[in-house]
């Protein structure tokens, strides 16, 4: 056998060597420092709409295991939009705050370590009855939308963004995960970066298995210019940045 030459050191490895525990010292929460809020706040000059009430929207129910296995990756959209109450339920299965443990603690439909929950949800919207095409934020304490702009050409620029991936651009609605790290690494330290990137395949994975009920295919979307997509976002790329976002659209019905 060959003698095994190691690899130079690059950007992952250095990474994966300097979060290891044996690394990491006092972590903001074990020094006493008050946590970071558990959401960002809301601009009060932007208009938030209420979304359909998870309880009260009534979705054909699915079989786990079936879902399982349709599972894959959809790049192909009908030209149908999706329902006001099939949003509601998507965000709600993939973000949902189930319960509110003061300022400390959300349980949610998705699980994140330590309950840190440390994502903003972001929506490109292009085909959604009930709302215009535009950029649009998730509240998920109070399961609501906040309105960012109602640009009609924004998903040229997203698509631009996504490396041209076409297809974001003929899907009903974009889903766009940005990660505000303090929220993990207040109690982690830098190995809280790792848990965010677990953390966003635990979200998008919510969304495949949840699009299934409702006839959506979904398609996880990792490639992207991570400066353009802070400037659409309006979002520094460092405090808060776009960690992985997904399409989502009505299936062809000659899927199989």
């Amino acid at each position: 056998m060959p003698e095994h030459t190691p690899l130079p050191a690059g950007a992952g490895q250095m990474f994966l060597e300097q979060t290891k525990y044996r690394f990491l010292g006092r972590s903001d929460q074990e020094k006493g420092v008050p946590q970071p809020p558990l959401e960002l706040p809301t601009d009060p000059t932007l208009t938030v709409l209420d979304l359909p009430k998870p309880a009260a929207i009534v979705i054909p129910p699915a079989d786990l295991r079936a879902a399982i296995e349709c599972r894959h990756s959809v790049r192909s959209y009908a030209k149908e939009p999706l329902s006001f109450d099939e949003l509601s339920f998507l965000l709600w299965c993939m973000q949902g705050v189930k319960s509110v443990h003061g300022t400390q603690a959300t349980f949610r439909t998705v699980p994140s370590a330590g309950a840190r929950h440390a994502f903003e949800t972001y929506l490109l919207v292009n085909d959604v009855d009930s709302l215009e095409p535009g950029l649009y934020r998730y509240l998920a304490l109070t399961h609501r939308l906040q309105q960012i702009t109602t640009d009609p050409t924004l998903h040229i620029e997203v698509a631009r963004a996504c490396l041209d991936q076409q297809f974001v651009m003929r899907c009903g609605v974009v889903f766009l995960w940005t990660a505000v790290p303090y929220r993990m690494t207040w109690r982690y330290g830098e190995r809280g970066y790792r848990d965010l990137h677990l953390d966003a395949g635990h979200v998008c994975q919510n969304l495949y298995l949840a699009a299934e009920a409702v006839g959506c295919g979904v398609c996880a979307i990792a490639a992207f210019d991570d400066d353009a997509m802070a400037k659409i976002l309006g979002i520094d790329g460092i405090n808060q940045f776009l960690i992985y976002l997904a399409t989502v659209g009505k299936c062809e019905p000659d899927r199989e």
